[in-house]
This record gives C-alpha cells, structure tokens and sequence, in this order.
C-alpha cells in the first residue's frame, strides 16, 4: 500500500528523521505526554529521533499499519501524527487486535484533524478486509473517546487486555 493517505484537508505520511524536532515538540509539552505512554514528556530531540527509528518496528507487519506525520495540506504545517498499529495485550493475555490512536500539537487541536486522519487510517484498514480496529484511551480522555465516538466506534468501558494499565477501550467493526 501506498505510504502516503490524503485527505480533504490533510497529508499523512511516515515519519522521518527530519521530523524530529516536531515530534519533540508535541511529546515534550505535558498536556500531550499525559496521554500518551508512560504519560511523561519526552526528554529531548535524541528521543525523539529513537521514538521514529523505532516506528516501523511498533507499526509491525499488517499491509495498512503504519504511523503517520500528519500536516494540513494548504499549508504544510504539521499537526500531529496518527498510528495504525498491533494493540499490545496485557501480560498473560492472548490477543492479536490492530488500533487506531492519534497524538495532536495543541495549536492542532479543535480543527478536526484527529477524527478525519483516523478516519483515513481506519478506511485504509478496512480496505484490506480487517474485520475490526480497537482505540483505547486515558481513562479521563474526553477528547480522545469523542474522536471515538464521531469514527461510530462502540464504547466497550474500562478494560485491562492491553499496555497492562486499565483504559477506555473502543471497537469499530467492518461496515
């Protein structure tokens, strides 16, 4: 599958090391950390530059995964990026899910973006036959589970199967 997805409004594409000093700026501001990982900020640009070596092994192998640099189209500016990845089961947990999850630069945030990057990803998904996608957020994440919501996903409440943390975890099935 092609590498590059656009949208009505945006280019999402996969990362690369000159868009370090971006993703250090999304990560390294604490109301977007909280969500995300360990919910710390990065440290500097050097984690940054590891965070996208290290993608294509997180992305893994299915023919729609990847995670994606997302910026608005009739400007260039970057936005934010949204990834389309293997869910990794909790310890002692058998599952094999895909999910969908996205992480905006506040200055990105209210536009829309989230929903209509995921969106695309869920729709290259989708495209390959995959039966279902998963998203799970920070407990607390209202914006997050209304980016859910507006996708049509289903709320399926607080579960433990993935990243060994309880999450709010949503499902959308193949149309």
């Amino acid at each position: 599958m092609t590498q590059t997805i656009e949208t009505e409004r945006l280019t999402l594409r996969l990362f690369t090391p000159d868009d370090a000093d971006f993703l250090y700026d999304v990560f390294r501001r604490p109301e977007v950390a909280r969500w995300s990982g360990t919910g710390v900020p990065i440290a500097d640009r050097d984690e940054a530059l590891r965070r996208i070596a290290g993608q294509p092994k997180r992305a893994g192998d299915h023919p729609a995964a990847g995670i994606f640099h997302v910026s608005v189209r009739e400007t260039g500016t970057p936005a934010g990026m949204v990834l389309f990845a293997p869910l990794p089961p909790s310890e002692g947990v058998q599952r094999d899910d895909m999910e969908v999850g996205w992480h905006f630069h506040p200055d990105a945030w209210g536009n829309g973006y989230a929903t209509e990057a995921a969106q695309a990803v869920v729709d290259r998904a989708f495209a390959t036959g995959l039966a279902e996608i998963y998203a799970v957020t920070h407990p607390d994440n209202d914006a997050s589970q209304a980016v859910c919501r507006r996708l049509g996903m289903t709320d399926l409440g607080l579960r433990s199967e993935w990243y060994d943390v309880e999450l709010r975890a949503f499902r959308l099935e193949h149309p």
